[in-house]
């Protein structure tokens, strides 16, 4: 046993130099002899283990997020075949999750090589606007990625996180927000295309080989490191909340049948019965609440003092996307990592008492959101957690005059 200890501590010191070796400028070519010199196959589980363990000693995630294409291209080829039985498993349970999440990365595969390089090619001979149309309908389906990101990083990443799974996630969520950029990228210079055509064709180029290199990532390491670790009952609330989010490319044809359920959770569920909360200014019963707060025209969530998110609101139109997995998690965990920073100052503020209220308002497409933190003090003023508000107030801005009949309608 010590013996197979000390040889797994061995092969992440060499994991660990190889990255390091690239961190410090090394090529490709020179680091690839020695990864084969001392490894015939890598599994997932170590690389992601060898990520963690970089995190932890301060590389900071975006300059991993950097690497990562680089270390995916030596790891290509070698990621051992340690989890058939549990993918045989899987494979025998049509719709499960996983399964769907690799057939969406085909269909991702198949329009970019039957449909977004044909069309690329035929604009590098001739950037005529039929061949620029061509390409900006195809980049209009391959922004659906945004959708497989989004349930990857809101249903998937927080079971992860749960088990101590934190550095992996954290550097592919940045890789994912470099490629929704670039799409969006080459998405502007098809719109405005003013002759500028190598820049563009190089634009896609790198784009494309994010996109690719991300479906390899997901499939050899991101998945396996999932079956590892995320039970039945997860994967239930995974395939729970995926509608809500959407899907990439093609729909679920059909509903994934779990081998069992979490009878506990169920009778937990039959057994409920709604109770009533008593308020300062009345009483309402936990349905009541629920309801109230669903049919408010804003999206509200809440994070307890200890930066753990308990409770947001389902409103009709949910301005940004949250499920069920997102109770428990950290609130630095539920933002992309460049975000990371603004709302751990956000917090601190409300916190300390520096400010009561921090406010933002951005544009997203026909929407103009107003987005609002409150700090939440009992009548003692201690602070008991952070509220956020979002609104689409753009109706709002359009107000003119004055409305006192009622609508006809």
């Amino acid at each position: 046993m010590s013996q197979e200890i000390n040889n797994r501590e061995h092969r992440q010191e060499i994991l660990r130099d190889l990255i390091m070796q690239l961190h410090e400028g090394k090529s490709l070519e020179e680091v690839k002899p020695i990864f084969e010199k001392h490894f015939k196959h890598v599994s997932a589980s170590e690389i992601a283990e060898m990520e963690q363990n970089l995190i932890m000693e301060g590389l900071p995630p975006e300059e991993i997020q950097r690497l990562c294409d680089v270390h995916a291209a030596v790891f290509k080829g070698t990621i051992e075949e340690i989890h058939q039985d549990q993918k045989e498993k899987i494979e025998n349970q049509p719709g499960h999750p996983v399964t769907f999440l690799k057939k969406e990365n085909e269909a991702i595969e198949a329009l970019i090589e039957e449909r977004i390089r044909p069309h690329l090619e035929a604009f590098k001979g001739d950037d005529s606007q039929e061949n620029i149309l061509a390409l900006r309908e195809d980049f209009n389906l391959l922004w659906d990625v945004d959708k497989h990101y989004k349930r990857k990083e809101n249903l998937i990443f927080p079971f992860l996180e749960k088990y101590g799974i934190t550095g992996p996630p954290k550097v592919m969520w940045g890789v994912d927000d470099e490629i929704r950029e670039n799409i969006k990228a080459v998405q502007r210079m098809l719109a405005d295309y003013r002759g500028e055509k190598e820049e563009l064709i190089q634009k896609i180029e790198e784009t494309l080989g994010q996109v690719k290199e991300m479906v390899f990532k997901e499939n050899s390491i991101l998945l396996p490191m999932t079956l590892d670790n995320l039970t039945e009952d997860d994967w239930i609330k995974v395939a729970e909340d995926s509608d809500e989010i959407g899907y990439c490319l093609v729909e679920p044809d059909e509903k994934w049948v779990p081998v069992r359920v979490d009878v506990e959770e169920k009778e937990r569920e039959e057994s409920s019965r709604a109770g009533y909360v008593k308020f300062e200014t009345g009483i309402l019963s936990d349905k009541e609440i629920s309801a109230i707060f669903n049919t408010l025209p804003l999206d509200i969530t809440f994070v307890d003092r200890d930066g753990i998110v308990k409770y947001f609101s389902q409103g009709k139109e949910r301005i940004f996307a949250r499920t069920r997995a997102v109770i428990g998690r950290t609130v630095e965990n539920c933002h992309p990592p460049a975000s990371v920073h603004v709302v751990k100052k956000v917090v601190d503020d409300l916190m300390s008492g520096r400010k009561d209220n921090e406010d933002f308002w951005i544009r997203m497409g026909d929407k103009y959101v107003y987005i609002r933190y409150f700090a939440v003090r009992d009548e003692n003023g201690e602070f008991l957690g952070t509220l956020e508000v979002t609104q689409n107030i753009q109706p709002i801005r359009e107000l003119e005059g004055e409305k006192r009949l009622l609508s006809e309608d």
